[in-house]
């Protein structure tokens, strides 16, 4: 057999899990040493948990990445106690930790309407401070998407994920000859020679229209959304779900599973994916491999085998495709080190990013003081 090394690459960037803030706390305002007046207090940051929103959004739509909280308002004849300065709110997703630039925990956004504050604002002038403000804190804060895994077995009931995920690791989830074995996240753990971990979640199968929530639908894309990197997994002989619905090639189960990633947020077909073509043991596997390598070569021109509501807007690129045998063996550790390989892209993509994002914080900083 045949074993099929990278056939595309291409830029990721689309989809985030973190993302890197300056924020800062508003100054007080100015007390009222006649009067014996007092400030303002500044206002300050919070980190708010808001349904329907991406990180990736938060982004697009912050594209300076700067927050900060309102002055507090200065001591006066008409007011002596100067009105506090209006809060600044970032509105994230659930499912975020904020941490500090050196990792410290400042809080979790586990459901809508929790709230972190990340910069108090300052104290407005008072007989205590000779009726001087002070300045707000500041400081980077990171928002990370709580991940519940590297890597996410995406694929239609029976396509052999549970399977896979036992010939790569040490997990033991419910294996059948039917559909719908896993109804909750398996987590394994692929282990390297080095002692590096990856871990490995073998998500409940979906189904046509889970975009729209039927079957696991909701409860298996939002786990998707938090894994790292996308793990594909197709019978090389294509499957039906049931008597009445149709027969999916492999190639079809491909671009249908794309369609409704797709259709439950666009940005997940940006993630990062693999391709695995499971079940090399069976007859025919080689003749179906090779068209299936060829199909994902031009997807364009066979998309029109499909019917229109199963053809993706964007057809996703995958970093590798493996062609495995769960049930023998064969393929299983060119796929980990497939796996291993694509991560480890990833990570110094990432890193490469993070100091590029901090040198030019510094510089901004540097200019600021000019």
């Amino acid at each position: 057999m045949v074993q099929l090394s990278r056939i595309c690459f291409r830029k990721y960037g689309n989809f985030i899990d973190n993302l890197r803030l300056y924020v800062h706390g508003g100054s007080g305002g100015m007390g009222l040493p006649r009067l014996g007046g007092q400030g303002g207090n500044g206002g300050d940051v919070w980190v708010v948990a808001a349904k329907n929103l991406t990180l990736k959004r938060v982004k697009d739509k912050y594209p300076n990445k700067r927050f900060a909280g309102g002055v507090g308002a200065n001591s006066s004849i008409r007011s002596l106690k100067g009105e506090k300065g209006n809060d600044q709110e970032i509105f994230a997703p659930v499912g975020i930790t904020v941490t500090t630039d050196d990792g410290r925990v400042l809080g979790n956004l586990n459901a809508e309407g929790d709230r972190v504050m990340v910069a108090k604002g300052g104290h407005g002038g008072s007989f205590y401070s000779a009726f001087k403000p002070s300045k707000g804190k500041f400081r980077h804060i990171r928002l990370d998407l709580k991940l519940i895994a590297d890597l996410g077995l995406v694929g239609f009931p029976n396509a052999g994920k549970s399977s896979l995920l036992t010939a790569m690791s040490n997990a033991t989830p419910q294996i059948a000859s039917y559909a719908f074995t896993t109804l909750k996240p398996e987590i394994g753990k692929l282990m390297y020679s080095d002692h590096k971990q990856i871990s490995v979640a073998d998500l409940p199968g979906l189904i046509e229209g889970a975009h729209i929530n039927k079957g696991m639908g909701h409860k298996f894309l939002k786990h998707v959304e938090r894994t790292k990197q996308l793990l594909f997994v197709v019978d090389v002989c294509g499957f039906q779900l049931a008597s009445k619905t149709p027969f999916r090639s492999a190639f079809g189960a491909v671009q249908l599973l794309t369609k409704e990633l797709e259709l439950y947020n666009e940005e997940l077909v940006s993630k990062p994916a693999l391709l695995v073509v499971n079940k090399m043991d069976l007859p025919d596997a080689e003749d179906n491999l090779a068209q299936l390598q060829e199909q994902l070569q031009n997807p364009e021109k066979f998309s029109g085998l499909l019917p229109d509501n199963m053809i993706p807007k964007n057809h996703m690129t995958f970093r590798h495709v493996v062609p495995v045998s769960a049930s023998t063996g064969f393929g299983i550790d060119h796929l980990k080190s497939c796996i291993r390989k694509s991560l480890d892209e990833a990570e110094a993509t990432a890193t490469k990013a993070i100091h590029q994002d901090r040198l030019q914080a510094l510089r901004y900083q540097s200019q600021e003081h000019l």
